[in-house]
């Protein structure tokens, strides 16, 4: 089996775990706020993370060096991931998954402010494009406009804060210092504001499976992505992860009778092929002389 294929087939499991985490999420969703979600969650996952270090002997990379870029890293990354467990809740899961695909843009945006990347013109066009994408999908009137559209569209650029503070950390700490401090703060973070009203609900005994179900899935779904980006070229892996918007639209279909929206489909393929196009131009081989 070539690195390609193998690399195609740890991203056909991340896609499989950020499917999971939504149905997950949605189960719970009644017995728990989003707060307490990323509480319960946080807590396994630091468990999970200490497990994995201590098996792996990379426990002494963690390190506080770099605590204020954990901090910010943490906070957007936080802030995104309440706002898609929220959405996930209210809008069609189809419509957050294609909302999510504009991450690439927004990462684009932030990157020249603060990794000092360049920001071109044939990003730009992109961002545009993509742009469009988020308005088809959206179609937004005082007739189709919802909050969850809304909220979906902003845990995208919370989950871009976090990848472009992820990629400053990445310059001086390891992936086991980034996941521990990742799992320790958003359970601060959790703790926080799930005990604002008084209130911190323990999760039934029928939803601890499915919060530690969400906690395993995603950190398996970032070893996965981590594991196919190592093994094949993102123009091949990224254009596979559009696949988890048809099965996240059948898992909705199935589970929750929510219905194929055509417009939805179509704004995410615009979203695709700006991203692809882009991945495309950034990759050639004239473009690594640059």
């Amino acid at each position: 089996m070539t690195d390609t294929l193998r690399g195609c087939l740890w991203m056909t499991g991340a896609i499989a775990c950020f499917s999971t985490m939504a149905v997950a999420g949605r189960a719970v969703s009644l017995d728990l706020d989003t707060f307490e979600i990323m509480l319960w969650r946080s807590l396994i996952g630091i468990v999970l993370v200490l497990a994995a270090s201590s098996l792996a002997r990379t426990r002494r990379q963690i390190t506080t060096r770099s605590m204020h870029l954990h901090f910010v890293r943490n906070l957007f990354h936080f802030s995104g991931q309440n706002l898609w467990f929220y959405s996930i809740t209210v809008i069609p899961l189809a419509q957050v998954f294609a909302l999510e695909f504009t991450l690439p843009f927004w990462v684009m945006l932030m990157s020249p402010l603060i990794l000092g990347e360049r920001l071109t013109r044939n990003r730009i066009a992109a961002a545009v494009v993509g742009f469009v994408g988020i308005l088809i999908v959206t179609r937004p009137s005082p007739e189709t406009l919802e909050f969850g559209q809304a909220t979906a569209a902003m845990a995208a650029v919370g989950f871009a804060g976090s990848a472009v503070f992820t990629r400053l950390l990445t310059r001086t700490e390891t992936i086991t210092c980034i996941l521990f401090w990742l799992t320790v703060m958003q359970a601060i973070f959790g703790l926080i504001c799930a005990g604002l009203d008084g209130d911190i609900a323990l999760p039934s005994t029928a939803s601890w499976p499915w919060v530690a179900l969400i906690a395993l899935a995603g950190l398996v779904a970032h070893f996965c992505l981590t594991k196919a980006l190592s093994l094949a070229p993102a123009t091949v892996v990224m254009p596979i992860d559009f696949a988890r918007l048809p099965v996240i639209a059948i898992v909705g279909m199935l589970l929750y009778a929510e219905p194929l929206d055509p417009w939805v489909l179509a704004g995410a393929a615009v979203i695709f092929a700006a991203n692809y196009a882009n991945i495309r131009y950034e990759t050639r081989p004239d473009r690594a002389l640059t």
